[in-house]
């Protein structure tokens, strides 16, 4: 005799504990799953001691249950996780870059930067009107979309510190081809400090190094801005 759907779903305590999550999907749909137990779907079976969803909850542990922190561990990272090979580290990195590939397709609207006022109507919402410094980049793919913006440091009224580590790291994390640095000058005054100039050059042999270059480095006021490509620093 054919078991009803909610017969099934009765028996769903009898099946092994690796295939209770994909019976779930396939009974209840995808909306219905925890993190864990679609991340165990991926990890396909657990240890000796672990479920795959007990696994699974580990790993997530590891990434303090944020997705987003666990989409920049890479495979080595993954793999000193007890019971993580590195080809349950391979597919769990492809999902993920699978799901920031959509998310980038998924939004056509995606602005494209052809030149400083293009950046400075970008960053203008976030850097204008602060009392305080603020460093930014814009990481852009190889057609010069933007991927996203991030905030790398917040500062005082005279300064903020922009570590080039964190930046690069960024970059890399979000597939960057290019990047643009943005900060703010709250006193008004656009010229930039021999600081900002030392940092621009900085980044710039460093982004020759990674292959990640530097376009642009924009200061931005209430009223105006300053672009390094525009008058030939950079």
């Amino acid at each position: 005799m054919k078991l009803t759907q909610k017969e099934d779903h009765l028996r769903i305590p009898q099946w092994a504990e690796d295939d209770r999550p994909r019976e779930k999907l396939l009974l209840k749909g995808r909306s219905s799953l925890s993190d864990a137990e679609l991340l165990a779907i991926l990890l396909g079976t657990g240890t000796k001691a672990l479920s795959a969803v007990d696994l699974a909850k580990q790993i997530l542990q590891q990434a303090d249950k944020n997705l987003n922190t666990l989409a920049r561990l890479s495979v080595k990272d993954l793999t000193k996780i007890k019971g993580i090979g590195e080809a349950k580290a391979i597919s769990i990195i492809s999902a993920l870059e699978l799901g920031r590939r959509r998310k980038e397709s998924s939004q056509p609207g995606r602005p494209r930067i052809t030149n400083s006022i293009d950046v400075v109507e970008l960053m203008k919402q976030d850097l204008m009107d602060l009392n305080h410094e603020e460093f930014w980049i814009i990481i852009l793919n190889r057609a010069n979309y933007v991927l996203r913006k991030d905030q790398i440091s917040r500062g005082g009224i005279s300064g903020t510190v922009a570590d080039p580590k964190l930046i690069f790291k960024s970059a890399l994390d979000h597939g960057g081809s290019s990047i643009i640095l943005a900060h703010n000058h709250p006193s008004g005054n656009l010229q930039p400090s021999q600081a900002d100039i030392t940092l621009t050059k900085t980044l710039k042999e460093a982004g020759k190094f990674l292959e990640i270059p530097v376009l642009d480095h924009i200061i931005v006021s209430d009223n105006s801005y300053f672009s390094f490509a525009d008058e030939g620093m950079i």
